[in-house]
């Protein structure tokens, strides 16, 4: 396996629900006091119940004062990317540098058409999120003279004054499980976000889905390592272990830590809108873990 080394960081994957108004707010604040790193939300803009994801990051970024801060991940389709680059770039240097960009091709076709969004194949929809990648990168990019050009089939940015440059090098991760995207995240991301719930074989999918990544970022000439690998993830604590995140606290540390060390996982971020189970994960949990890690790793 390539050296995907990286620092491990630990965060929350909420819904951003509506009612009560605060809860995804305070769930966020908490984990910043907690000392997680990051605190992600859905984003599904045709969802009537939930508040703005964009909206909902801006707020968050407001409270907290060290967690980074991401949509997980971000409906591309409903969020024109010349707008989008701007407004993080914007939020990142407001927050002292604590914006991340997670960004998906789309998902849920009705609800987008509904919403105004242009309905798109599987192969469309992976082509237009590369070119919204193409116009993010170079709005951000101040260091070139010039205007932004990208003339694609699906965006279309021709002579945009490049700017605001982001306050860090923010990270574009993308939430990918087919061969396409999978390739586009070997060419062109800083992470790859999958989430444990739709792997149908559990951590083990992770290895091929790795290669893939891994022959399309050498193709690209890049090096595999440089390409954060991600998961969300979901269990039950419960006296004994039933499973893979099935179990005690103990039974969750051996698991995520064998995840980082066999598959790369440097960032676990735990699908919860439980207050107590955040607070259970941050100060049970990932302690444990990390420690674990660092013992395997010397």
């Amino acid at each position: 396996m390539p050296d995907y080394e990286h620092d491990l960081r630990f965060g929350i994957f909420a819904t951003p629900t509506a009612q009560p108004p605060q809860h995804a707010v305070e769930l966020a604040v908490l984990a910043d006091q907690l000392g997680l790193e990051l605190a992600t939300f859905q984003d599904h803009p045709y969802q009537a119940s939930f508040l703005d994801t964009w909206t909902l990051l801006a707020y968050v970024a407001s409270r907290t004062e060290r967690i980074h801060v991401a949509g997980n991940v971000l409906n591309l389709p409903l969020r024109d990317p010349a707008v989008l680059a701007r407004a993080a770039a914007s939020l990142d240097r407001l927050s002292g540098g604590r914006v991340e960009l997670g960004l998906g091709a789309g998902a849920f076709w009705d609800g987008i058409a509904a919403m105004g969004g242009r309905r798109l194949s599987p192969g469309e929809a992976v082509r237009a999120l590369d070119e919204g990648i193409d116009v993010i990168r170079q709005l951000w990019d101040t260091t070139q003279r010039g205007g932004v050009k990208v003339e694609g089939d699906f965006y279309r940015v021709v002579g945009a004054k490049r700017g605001p440059a982001p306050a860090h090098e923010i990270g574009i991760w993308i939430g990918a499980y087919k061969p396409k995207m999978l390739d586009l995240v070997g060419r062109k991301a800083t992470g790859w976000l999958p989430s444990l719930g739709y792997l149908p074989g559990g951590v083990a999918d992770l290895e091929a889905m790795n290669a893939r990544i891994d022959a399309a970022a050498v193709a690209a000439g890049r090096a595999p390592g440089d390409i954060r690998r991600m998961l969300n993830v979901n269990g039950q604590v419960s006296p004994s272990r039933e499973g893979y995140l099935q179990g005690p606290p103990e039974a969750w540390a051996e698991d995520l830590a064998q995840t980082a060390l066999d598959y790369g996982i440097s960032d676990f971020i735990l699908a919860a809108d439980d207050p107590a189970l955040v607070e259970f994960f941050a100060t049970a949990i990932v302690p444990a873990t990390r420690e674990l890690v660092a013992e395997r790793r010397s």
